[in-house]
């Protein structure tokens, strides 16, 4: 299966900055994406309706034959990942559980930070994958609901509407005098300057999707599973509304342009779920 592509999804664009750190790191691996823009946000959406287009998500990219699946939506990796687990037949990786591991080395024992959205926050996913690594470890979360629409209109850190923003959701976690953040939403990273510049140069921040990316890496070399040396990956994007807005936009988090974006109708992915559910 090591020529067989690395599969990612997410509720729209964020997760592009997770398929950003795996070109980086995975440079020969195909990867097929699929943004679910026409249900996005999750991160306000109950844990049952959260887990249900999860699973229709990833059972869409099933028929792509991948060898491992990225959940890369933090609200997914938070509230999903059993059902994931459970349901499919292929290795997942989240984006909590990488984060949450990076966040307890460089803590050395100071508070901890966690932003994200709504769903991901009061979930408590994040607090209970640090705890479980570091039970004395003082995790302070904050819902940044602001953020993920900033990032999306384009404004970037050094925009005032943003560094309002920062000030705005993160001065509790400066007087904490917070050690770490880790940064709970895949389109955080776009404002990572703005954060950095609020909360101090000596504040360690940790970026989810990078710390996925070395994850999937340890998970492919364990299982012999890595494409060759001597290959040039390739991207296939899937989108379930808007895929001009996706490319436009999506290039900003891939950092280069997108060539080519899919539209996927409602029952394509709708019904590979069904169509699952009938085979259990």
């Amino acid at each position: 299966m090591a020529v067989n592509p690395i599969a990612v999804f997410d509720s729209g664009l964020g997760g592009l900055s997770v398929v950003r750190e795996l070109r980086r790191l995975l440079p020969t691996e195909d990867l097929v994406y699929f943004g679910d823009t026409a249900r996005v946000p999750y991160g306000i959406k109950s844990r049952r309706t959260v887990a249900k287009f999860a699973l229709e998500d990833a059972r869409f990219l099933l028929q792509f034959d991948p060898k491992l699946m990225v959940a890369a939506c933090n609200t997914a990796s938070a509230l999903a990942m059993d059902e994931l687990d459970e349901k499919l037949s292929v290795p997942v990786v989240g984006v909590v559980k990488p984060g949450a591991r990076a966040a307890v080395q460089l803590a050395e024992g100071a508070p901890v930070a966690v932003i994200g959205t709504e769903a991901t926050v009061s979930s408590g996913a994040y607090t209970a994958a640090i705890r479980s690594l570091a039970a004395q470890v003082e995790v302070i979360a904050q819902a940044c609901p602001l953020f993920v629409p900033l990032v999306e209109e384009g404004r970037g850190s050094d925009d005032p509407i943003v560094k309002l923003a920062v000030e705005t959701y993160l001065s509790p976690l400066r007087e904490a005098g917070v050690h770490v953040i880790v940064l709970g939403c895949t389109h955080y990273p776009l404002l990572r300057e703005a954060i950095a510049a609020y909360l101090g140069r000596e504040v360690h921040i940790v970026e989810s999707g990078r710390e996925t990316a070395q994850a999937v890496c340890e998970v492919l070399q364990r299982a012999e599973n890595l494409c060759e040396q001597d290959r040039t990956g390739s991207l296939q994007c899937y989108v379930s509304d808007n895929p001009t807005r996706f490319r436009r936009i999506g290039s900003r988090f891939l950092d280069q342009e997108i060539e080519h974006v899919e539209l996927v109708e409602p029952e394509q992915y709708i019904a590979s779920a069904v169509s699952d559910r009938k085979k259990e």
